[in-house]
C-alpha cells in the first residue's frame, strides 16, 4: 500500500486544480519560503480529517478555501482527493485503488467521499485504524509535531505511543461500549422507575375495576327506574301546562280592559299638568328677573362708594405735584451753571493741545527723513565691503578653476579614442542577441494564445458546471421543502385515516360495535360517517346532533338487535341504533315563514350532504332544528314563535322549545364531522406535492448529468492546460533570458555612445569656460577699484547725519511727556461735562411725567361726578320694576293652587286603577313563571334523559311497558340506587380496560429489565478484556519502542544513550511518557536542557524508531529537518533511505542534504502572486539559490 497521488483544487493557495503523482521511495517538495509547500502537509492533514482550523493555521475552516487575489476571484469551495494503492489489501475495503476526497464549500456545507460515495468522517478514521495513518497518527509529521514531541507534557504525548502499539482502536471501542453501557444504565434506570409505578398501579387498579363492574350494574338499574319515572313526570307536567295556560289568557283579557280606562284617565290628567307646568315656568322666569335687578342694583350702588373714594385721593395728590415741580426746577438752574464752567475749561485745554501736537508731528518727519537717510548710507557701505570681499574671492578661485579646465582637457582626449574602440565591437553583439530574441518571442506568443483558448473553454465548462450545480443547490433546497410538506401531510392524513378507522373519539360501546363491522354487513356506520357538512356548519351541526353524533346506523331492526345482544354479551356497555328500516322523517316540518325571517340561513337538514337513501334519516335527526346566523337574531326569533322552535347558530349556541339556551365556549378536540373533509384535503394536496417533486427530481437529475459532462471537459481541459502550462514557463524563461541579453547589449551600446557625446560636450564647455575665465579676471578687479572709492564718500556724510537726529530726538521726548499731561487733563473735564448732561435729561423727564399726572387727575375727577349722576338714575329705576314683578308673582302663585286642588282627584282615581293593574300583573306574572317552570322541569328532565341515557320521551314509552311499583316506591328506589352508587366513591370507569393495559405492560418491561441486567454485565465484561488487552499490548510495544528508540538515537547521534519511561503511580493506559536523551560526551539529561539541534533529532530518533517498529504506508514529513545542521542532514538523509523499504516517504525541505536523497522533486512557486504552481525543479534551485545568497549578504 503506498500514496499514489493527491490532488488539490481551491485549497489555499492552489487556486488551480494540480495533480501531485507518487512512487515508492522519497519525493521531495521544494520552493522558496512562502510559495505554498507546507499547504500540500495541510491538505493531506485536512482529508484525513483533521476538524481545528487553528491546526491548519487558520481562524475558521472557511479560510481554507482559496481567497483570491487582485487578478483572480475567490473559490467557491475546496476539493483535496488522496489515491492510495490498496494492491496488498491493509485496507479492509474490496478495492484495488482507494480515493479519500473531501470538500467544503464557502456556504459551511462540507462531505467526505470514499471513492466518489459520500461517506461520514467516522468512515475514512475507521478506515485507516491501525495504520499510522490518520491525523492523529505519525504519518504527518511538521514542526509543530517536532515542538509537540519536545515541549509537550508526558501525558500529551499518549497519542503517538498509542498509535503506535496499536491500541487506539480499542480505545475507540471502549469509549463506544462505556458510551452504550452509559445509555443501558440510563434505560436500566428508567425501566426500573416505570416499574416501580406500575407496581404501585396494579393493585388498586385491580380494586378499582371490581368497583366499576358494581357501579355499571347499579346505573342499569338506575336508567330502568328514572325512565319509568320520567315517563310519569312528563305526563303530569303536560297537564298542569295545559290547565296554566287557560289561566294566563283570561288573565291577560282583564289586564287589557283596566288599561284601556286607564289611558283615558292618563290624558285628562297631563292636560292640568301641562297647565300646572305653564304656571311654573312663568314664576320661575319672574323671579330669576326680579333677582336679578336686586343684584343690579347692589352693584351700581358699590359703584358709587368706589367713585367717591377715587375723588378724595386724587384731591390729596394734587399739592404733591405742585411741590416736586418746584424743587425740579431750582437743581436744574444749578445743574445748567456747572456745565457752562466745564465748557470754558475744556476750551482752553483744547487749543493747548492742538499746538503741542502739530509741533510733535513737524519732530516725527525730521527723525523718520534722518533715519532713512542713516539706514541707506550704513547700507551702501556694507554692500561696498561685500564687493570688495567677493572680488578677493573670486580673483583666488579663477586661478585655480583655470588650472583644472587644462587638465581636464588632456584627459578628454585620451578617453574619447577608447571609446570609438568599443562602438565598433557593440555593434555586432546587439544584432545577434535581437535575432535570438525575436526566435524566443514567437514561440511563446504561439503557446500563451493557444493557453489562453483552453482556459477559455475551461472557464466555459466550469461555469456551465457551477450553474448547473448552483441549480441543483436550489432544486434540493426546494425538493427538501416539498418532502418536509410530504411527510408532514402523510404523517396528518395517516393519523386521521387511523383515527377514523379506530373510531377514536368515540364511546368504548361504539368502537365494539364498529370492529365488528367486517363480521356483519348490516352495519352501515355511525351518523358522522354517514354526512359530510360545509366547514362554516360544522359547529352547528354538531350541536343539533349532540349525542346523535355516535349513534349506530344499520340496515334494520335485526342487526340493531344482534349489536344490542352483543354489546349486554360482553359487558361493553350501551349503544343508541337507528335502523333504515324504522326510522323515518319526525312530524311536522319547519313552516315557511321561519326560514323567510332575518338571520335565518335554513333548515339544518338540508344543509348537510347524504346519500338518498339516508334522506329519512336526516329529516328525523335534524329535521326540526333551524339554522341561524348569531344568537340575537336566535333569540327574536325563539320570542316570536313563542319559543316552539329548536334554533341552533354558527357558534353552537341551542336555543330548545319553552326558551332554554345552551352555549359557551365550544370544545371539541374530536372534530367528527369535519375529519373526512380534511383527509380528502389532505389526498388532494399529497398528490400535487407528488407531481411537483417528480418534475423537481427529473430536472435534478438533468442538471447533475449536464454538471458531470461539463466538469469531465473541464477536467480534460486541466490537463491540457498543466502541458501548456509548463511549456508556456520553459518558453517565458527563456524569452525573458534572450531579451535580458538584448537589453544588456543595447544598455552597453547606448551607454558608449553616451559617453562620447558626453565627452564632446565636456570639451566644448571646457573651452567657453576657459574664455569666461579671463573675462571675470579683468571684470573683477574693476568692481573692486569702484567700492573702495564710493565706501569713503559715504562714511563722512553718515557721521554728520547721526548727530542731527540724536538733538531731535530729546526735543521729541520732552513734547510727549506736555501731550500726555494735557490729554489726560482734558479726558477728565469730558466725564464731568457728559454727567452735568445726563443729570439735566433726567430732570426734565421726572417734570414733564408730573406736568401729565396732574392733567390726568382733573379729568378723572369731572368723569367720576358724571359717573355717580348716572348711577343715581339707573338706581331708581330698578326699584320701579322690581315692585311690578313682586305683583305678578303674587298673581301667577293663586292660579296655580286652584289648578293643583283640581289635580288632586286625578291623583285619587289613578292609584286605585294602578293597584287594579299591579294585582293583575303580578297574576299573569305568577302563572307565566309556573307556566316556564313546567316548561323548565320538562325540558331538564328530557335532557337530563338524553344526556344522561340518550333517550327520548317516544323512546322511553316504547321501551318501558307497565311500571312495576308506585311512583312512590320508585322514587324510593331511585335515592337508593343512587346512595349505592354514592357508598362507591370515586369510581373509574375505564379501570377494567386500564387495569388489563397495565398488566400487559407490567409483563413486557420486566422482561426488558432483566433482558438489561444481562446487557449491563456483559458491557462491562468487554471493557473489561479490552483493558486488559490494551495493557498487555501496550507494555509490549512500548518496550519495543524504547529498545528501537536507543539504537536509532546511537545511530543519528554518533553514539550516546536515549531512553523512554512512564510516568510512575498511574494506571498505564493513561501514563504520560517522559524522553530522556544523552549525547555522546554528555551526562544523561532531559529533553529540556538539550540544544535546538538535539531537540530536533532526538525527536526524529523517536519517530524512526516508531517507523522501525510499525511502519506506515507513507510519511509526509514538513521541514522537520530544519534545525539540523549540514552532517546531521546527511545522517537524517541515510536513514531515511533505510526506512523506504518498507514506507513511502514525501518530504518538504528547504535543506540540500535531504533534496540530494530523494528519488524525485517537486518544485512549487508563486509566479502569479498568492497561487501556487507546479515548475521545473532547475527554476526552483536557482529561486533558493538567490534566496540563500540575499540572506547570506
Amino acid at each position: 500500500m503506498y500514496l499514489k497521488s493527491i490532488e488539490v483544487h481551491g485549497f489555499k493557495s492552489f487556486a488551480n486544480k494540480l495533480v501531485f503523482e507518487f512512487h515508492n521511495g522519497i519525493t521531495g517538495i521544494v520552493g522558496p519560503n512562502g510559495s505554498g509547500k507546507s499547504n500540500v502537509a495541510d491538505a493531506v492533514r485536512w482529508v484525513l480529517g483533521e476538524q481545528s482550523a487553528k491546526q491548519l493555521r487558520g481562524a475558521s475552516m472557511q479560510d481554507v478555501i482559496f481567497a483570491g487575489t487582485e487578478l483572480r476571484k475567490p473559490q467557491s469551495y475546496a476539493y483535496v482527493a488522496l489515491t492510495i494503492s490498496n494492491e496488498d489489501h491493509k485496507l479492509n475495503v474490496p478495492y484495488e485503488e482507494v480515493q479519500v476526497a473531501r470538500r467544503v464549500y464557502r456556504s459551511g456545507e462540507s462531505e467526505y467521499l470514499l471513492n466518489g460515495v459520500t461517506c461520514r468522517l467516522k468512515d475514512v478514521q475507521e478506515l485507516f485504524f491501525d495504520t499510522g495513518i490518520g491525523k492523529e497518527g505519525y504519518s504527518i509529521i511538521g514542526q509543530g509535531q517536532i515542538d509537540k514531541i519536545l515541549s509537550g507534557k508526558p501525558e500529551e504525548r499518549r497519542e503517538l505511543f498509542d498509535e503506535a502499539a496499536g491500541i487506539v482502536k480499542f480505545k475507540k471501542r471502549k469509549a463506544t461500549a462505556e458510551k452504550n453501557l452509559e445509555a443501558e444504565s440510563q434505560n436500566l434506570l428508567r425501566v426500573s422507575d416505570i416499574l416501580t409505578e406500575l407496581e404501585k398501579q396494579v393493585g388498586p387498579l385491580e380494586k378499582q375495576s371490581e368497583k366499576a363492574r358494581e357501579y355499571l350494574r347499579l346505573k342499569e338499574e338506575l336508567k330502568k327506574y328514572e325512565i319509568s319515572l320520567f315517563i310519569q313526570d312528563y305526563d303530569s307536567g303536560q297537564e298542569d301546562l295545559q290547565e296554566t295556560k287557560t289561566n294566563i289568557s283570561n288573565a291577560e283579557k282583564e289586564l287589557d280592559e283596566v288599561k284601556k280606562e286607564q289611558e283615558s284617565t292618563k290624558s285628562r290628567f297631563e292636560e292640568v299638568e301641562h297647565q300646572i307646568k305653564e304656571y311654573d315656568e312663568l314664576l320661575e322666569q319672574k323671579k330669576e328677573k326680579c333677582n336679578r335687578d336686586r343684584v343690579t342694583l347692589a352693584g351700581i350702588e358699590g359703584e358709587i362708594r368706589i367713585a367717591k373714594e377715587k375723588i378724595s385721593s386724587l384731591s390729596h395728590g394734587k399739592e404733591y405735584y405742585t411741590d416736586r415741580m418746584g424743587s425740579i426746577q431750582a437743581s436744574v438752574e444749578e445743574v445748567t451753571k456747572e456745565k457752562e464752567g466745564y465748557l470754558e475749561s475744556q476750551k482752553e485745554f483744547t487749543g493747548t493741545l492742538v499746538q503741542m501736537q502739530s509741533e510733535e508731528e513737524e519732530l516725527l518727519k525730521e527723525t523718520d527723513q534722518l533715519g532713512e537717510k542713516i539706514g541707506e548710507m550704513e547700507k551702501t557701505i556694507a554692500e561696498q565691503n561685500d564687493i570688495i570681499l567677493s572680488s578677493m574671492n573670486q580673483t583666488s578661485e579663477i586661478h585655480i578653476e583655470h588650472q583644472k579646465i587644462a587638465s581636464m582637457m588632456e584627459q578628454n582626449s585620451i578617453r574619447k579614442a577608447e571609446l570609438n574602440q568599443r562602438i565598433l565591437s557593440n555593434k555586432s553583439q546587439v544584432a545577434a542577441a535581437v535575432e535570438q530574441m525575436q526566435q524566443e518571442e514567437a514561440a511563446l506568443e504561439e503557446i500563451r494564445q493557444s493557453l489562453d483558448a483552453e482556459y477559455v473553454k475551461r472557464k466555459e465548462f466550469l461555469k456551465k458546471a457551477e450553474e448547473c450545480r448552483t441549480e441543483v443547490k436550489d432544486l434540493q433546497h426546494e425538493l427538501h421543502d416539498r418532502q418536509r410538506d410530504y411527510h408532514m401531510k402523510s404523517s396528518r392524513l395517516a393519523t386521521l385515516k387511523n383515527i377514523t378507522e379506530r373510531y377514536d373519539g368515540y364511546g368504548q360501546s361504539i368502537r365494539r360495535v364498529m370492529e365488528q363491522k367486517q363480521e356483519n354487513s348490516g352495519i352501515v356506520g355511525v351518523v358522522a360517517d354517514i354526512i359530510q357538512v360545509d366547514k362554516k356548519y360544522e359547529t352547528a351541526v354538531e350541536t343539533a346532533l349532540g349525542g346523535s353524533i355516535q349513534n349506530i346506523v344499520t340496515e334494520d331492526e335485526q342487526t340493531a338487535k344482534d349489536m344490542i345482544t352483543f354489546l349486554k354479551k360482553h359487558r361493553y356497555g350501551r349503544a343508541t341504533f337507528l335502523p333504515l328500516t324504522t326510522v323515518s322523517a319526525a312530524a311536522g316540518r319547519i313552516k315557511p315563514e321561519v326560514l323567510s325571517e332575518s338571520g335565518v340561513i335554513g333548515c339544518v337538514s338540508e344543509l348537510v350532504k347524504k346519500d338518498h337513501r339516508f334522506d329519512g334519516l336526516v329529516q328525523y335527526l335534524l329535521g326540526r332544528f333551524v339554522l341561524v346566523d348569531t344568537i340575537d337574531h336566535a333569540m327574536a326569533l325563539g320570542r316570536k314563535f313563542k319559543h316552539t322552535l329548536r334554533i341552533v347558530t354558527l357558534e353552537g349556541e341551542l336555543l330548545n322549545p319553552g326558551g332554554s339556551m345552551s352555549g359557551g365556549a365550544y370544545k371539541n378536540s374530536n372534530n367528527l364531522l369535519g375529519r373526512r373533509r380534511e383527509m380528502e384535503k389532505l389526498e388532494e394536496e399529497i398528490q400535487k406535492i407528488e407531481k411537483s417533486m417528480d418534475k423537481l427530481r427529473d430536472k435534478r437529475k438533468r442538471l447533475e448529468e449536464d454538471a458531470s459532462k461539463a466538469e469531465q471537459r473541464a477536467k480534460e481541459k486541466d490537463s491540457v492546460l498543466k502541458e501548456l502550462g509548463l511549456r508556456e514557463n520553459t518558453a517565458n524563461i527563456k524569452y525573458e533570458q534572450a531579451v535580458a541579453v538584448k537589453e544588456q547589449k543595447e544598455a552597453e551600446f547606448n551607454a558608449i555612445v553616451n559617453d562620447g557625446k558626453e565627452l564632446e560636450s565636456q570639451k566644448n564647455i571646457l573651452t567657453e569656460t576657459l574664455s569666461r575665465i579671463d573675462f571675470q579676471l579683468d571684470e573683477s578687479q574693476r568692481k573692486n577699484d569702484l567700492a573702495k572709492e564710493i565706501q569713503e564718500q559715504t562714511t563722512e556724510e553718515l557721521e554728520e547725519a547721526a548727530e542731527t537726529l540724536s538733538k531731535s530726538q530729546e526735543r521729541l521726548a520732552e513734547l510727549k511727556l506736555d501731550i500726555s499731561s494735557f490729554t489726560q487733563k482734558n479726558s477728565f473735564l469730558l466725564e464731568n461735562l457728559e454727567k452735568t448732561e445726563n443729570r439735566l435729561i433726567e430732570l426734565e423727564k421726572e417734570y414733564q411725567a408730573l406736568v401729565e399726572e396732574q392733567n390726568s387727575s382733573d379729568t378723572q375727577v369731572d368723569q367720576m361726578n358724571q359717573s355717580i349722576k348716572e348711577f343715581e338714575g339707573r338706581i331708581t329705576t330698578c326699584k320701579d320694576e322690581i315692585a311690578t314683578l313682586e305683583q305678578e308673582i303674587e298673581d301667577y302663585t293663586k292660579k296655580k293652587e286652584e289648578l293643583m286642588v283640581s289635580q288632586k282627584d286625578f291623583f285619587d282615581k289613578r292609584n286605585e286603577m294602578m293597584e287594579h293593574i299591579g294585582e293583575l300583573d303580578k297574576e299573569c306574572f305568577r302563572l307565566g313563571a309556573r307556566k316556564e317552570k313546567l316548561e323548565e322541569q320538562l325540558e331538564n328532565r328530557i335532557n337530563y334523559m338524553w344526556n344522561e341515557y340518550e333517550i327520548t320521551y317516544h323512546n322511553a314509552k316504547e321501551t318501558a311497558g307497565e311500571p312495576e311499583f308506585t311512583y312512590a316506591r320508585i322514587k324510593n328506589l331511585v335515592g337508593e340506587t343512587k346512595n349505592s352508587i354514592r357508598g362507591l366513591g370515586d369510581v373509574n370507569v375505564n379501570a377494567i380496560e386500564d387495569y388489563k393495559s397495565v398488566s400487559e405492560r407490567y409483563e413486557l418491561l420486566k422482561t426488558q429489565h432483566d433482558d438489561l441486567i444481562e446487557s449491563e454485565e456483559a458491557l462491562k465484561q468487554i471493557i473489561a478484556d479490552l483493558d486488559e488487552e490494551m495493557r498487555g499490548q501496550f507494555n509490549e510495544k512500548f518496550s519495543q519502542i524504547k529498545s528501537q528508540f536507543d539504537r536509532v538515537f546511537r545511530e543519528l547521534f554518533g553514539g550516546g544513550k536515549g531512553t523512554l519511561e512512564l510516568v510512575e503511580d498511574e494506571d498505564v493506559l493513561e501514563a504520560g511518557i517522559r524522553i530522556i536523551a544523552q549525547p555522546p560526551g554528555k551526562k544523561l539529561q532531559n529533553m529540556m536542557q538539550l540544544s535546538g539541534g538535539e531537540k530536533a533529532l532526538t525527536a526524529i530518533a523517536l519517530l524512526f524508531a516508531i517507523q522501525n517498529l510499525k511502519p506506515s504506508p507513507f510519511c509526509l514529513l514538513d521541514e522537520i529537518e530544519a534545525a539540523l545542521d549540514d552532517s546531521n542532514v546527511k545522517r537524517y538523509a541515510k536513514y531515511l533511505h533505510k526506512l523506504t523499504k518498507n514506507t513511502q516517504f514525501i518530504v518538504i525541505t528547504h535543506r540540500q542534504g535531504t533534496m540530494s536523497a530523494a528519488d524525485a522533486l517537486y518544485g512549487i512557486t508563486m509566479q502569479e502572486k498568492g497561487v501556487s504552481t507546479l515548475v521545473s525543479v532547475k527554476l526552483i534551485e536557482e529561486q533558493l539559490k538567490n534566496e540563500q545568497n540575499a540572506a547570506a549578504q
